[in-house]
């Protein structure tokens, strides 16, 4: 079976139902990419590297990872910390706005506990992904250690993926990000970025000039996510333009970009073709956008996401 170790948080996530309920699930873009990725390509071995607490709220949320056939054994449990928490609320368009609770979080401490045995598991997987948002809840004096983590995995032929996923809120200042986000693309093989996230950070806002801002690095595959403009890839210097039909319905944007990046992903370690995964991720996307929450309904993803597979057969 083909391995995949995703670094990064899974929070709590409260979404306002009436102006006096809310309902409480789990979700993290990290969390989410694993999920979709599980639920499309079951075959793939797929372990989300955190840390939760040890509280009724982080029990539960072990039992989400299990409910979603993720790899638990670089779970790890803190004997002072939680999970952390957010709140979701979505206006008419599906937009999302939020509200956290996470500075304390047992997920940023997670580096703690990656020892000689859990390093040893990552450097013979086939891929790691790490996020912008992975990079910022790591405590600043333990990126160190993960740089000399993700080197090491390179060193072993571990492909690195990195979806840049840019929070300002997070950082101290844009430099803080910027730096993280230079030693990121410097080690990635394939990397995810949105537009947006460009926008953000470097005030970059088109694709020419997020390909010519890469271009340096050595990064293998570049795909870059667009909204309802498609997707653009850069593969082998080969530069192609992939259109997408935009949704009509849309309910709420939460994961849209996590959900692709899971299915893409699950795609090229299946050994598909790029076309053929961006079609796949796109599809998933799509239909996640038209679902309240970061983690669409199980049984109904499925037999969607199993129709289009059934497509490409």
């Amino acid at each position: 079976m083909k391995s995949v170790f995703l670094f990064g948080e899974c929070m709590v996530e409260l979404q306002r139902v009436t102006a006096t309920s809310l309902r409480q699930s789990f979700a993290g873009d990290v969390y989410n990419t694993g999920v979709y990725l599980k639920r499309t390509f079951s075959d793939i071995n797929t372990h989300l590297v955190t840390a939760i607490g040890q509280d009724s709220f982080s029990q539960a949320m072990l039992q989400s990872f299990a409910d979603e056939a993720i790899n638990t054994d670089m779970v790890f449990k803190s004997p002072d910390k939680i999970a952390g928490l957010y709140a979701i609320q979505t206006d008419s368009q599906g937009e999302r706005s939020f509200t956290y609770w996470r500075s304390d979080s047992a997920a940023r401490q997670v580096m703690q506990f990656i020892d000689d045995a859990a390093i040893s598991k990552i450097t013979q997987a086939d891929m790691v992904f790490f996020s912008g948002i992975s990079l910022a809840v790591i405590k600043p004096e333990d990126r160190d250690t993960f740089w000399q983590l993700i080197k090491q995995c390179k060193q072993a032929g571990v492909s690195i993926v990195f979806d840049p996923n840019y929070r300002a809120r997070m950082w101290q200042n844009p430099q803080q990000a910027k730096a993280q986000f230079d030693i990121a693309f410097g080690l990635a093989d394939l990397a995810l970025p949105g537009v947006d996230d460009f926008d953000q950070l470097y005030g970059i806002n088109t694709v020419d000039e997020i390909i010519a801002f890469c271009q340096p690095y050595t990064i293998n595959e570049l795909v870059i996510k667009n909204g309802e403009n498609g997707i653009n890839y850069v593969i082998n210097d080969q530069q192609q333009h992939f259109s997408i039909t935009p949704v009509t319905n849309v309910v709420d944007t939460t994961s849209a970009g996590d959900s692709f990046n899971g299915v893409y992903l699950g795609a090229r370690l299946s050994g598909l073709d790029i076309n053929t995964a961006i079609k796949l991720a796109s599809q998933a996307a799509g239909f996640v956008i038209q679902h309240k929450g970061a983690i669409a309904p199980k049984i109904e993803f499925n037999q969607f996401i199993e129709r289009q597979k059934s497509m490409i057969k």
